[in-house]
């Protein structure tokens, strides 16, 4: 149970939890995403999308463990609903709301952490956060090419393979390649 003597140290539980929640409702919205385009046939980006709620779900658990750590119980709930059906041209730009959400909500998060006292947690958030902006990137580049060069340049990625290999984090890959 959290040290209820100590006020900081729920605030720092409560921004996890509220973290949490938001991973595990990116983590269901980008694999109904996932699923989407398979359905649609394009391999590669179903792979990538697929690799980003990978990396959701480490984030969802790195909050979780902190939690646990700092002697409170790891939330469950989605923060929000999913969105769907969506159609090809609605996926990216949704994305990049939620990735925009997500850093500016944990930036403060972290600037809450740091007022508390609890570096290390401020460092789980700043580290998360770094990676979605990887993913924000991403999602920007793919809806830009898909407004600017639209039908040629999902042709790119039509039956296209979907297996991701061993790498089992979008960022990892996006460090070995260039999109």
């Amino acid at each position: 149970m959290a040290d209820k003597k100590n006020p900081d140290v729920q605030k720092v539980i409560d921004a996890l939890n509220t973290a949490r929640g938001m991973e595990l409702q990116a983590i269901s919205q980008y694999m109904v995403q996932h699923y989407t385009l398979d359905e649609m046939d394009y391999g590669k980006l179903c792979a990538y999308q697929k690799l980003i709620a990978i990396d959701e779900m480490r984030h969802a658990e790195k909050f979780a463990e902190r939690v646990k750590e700092l002697g409170g119980a790891p939330n469950c709930e989605k923060a929000g609903p999913i969105e769907q059906p969506q159609e090809l041209k609605q996926i990216y730009p949704f994305d990049i709301g939620m990735e925009s959400d997500t850093i500016e909500v944990y930036d403060k998060f972290a600037k809450l952490c740091h007022e508390c006292g609890d570096a290390t947690t401020a460092s789980i958030f700043e580290d998360v956060i770094r990676e979605e902006e990887i993913h924000l990137g991403y999602y920007q580049q793919t809806a830009n090419h898909i407004d600017k060069l639209g039908d040629a340049f999902l042709a790119k990625y039509a039956a296209t393979s979907k297996h991701s290999g061993p790498v089992k984090s979008f960022v990892k890959v996006m460090e070995k390649e260039d999109f």
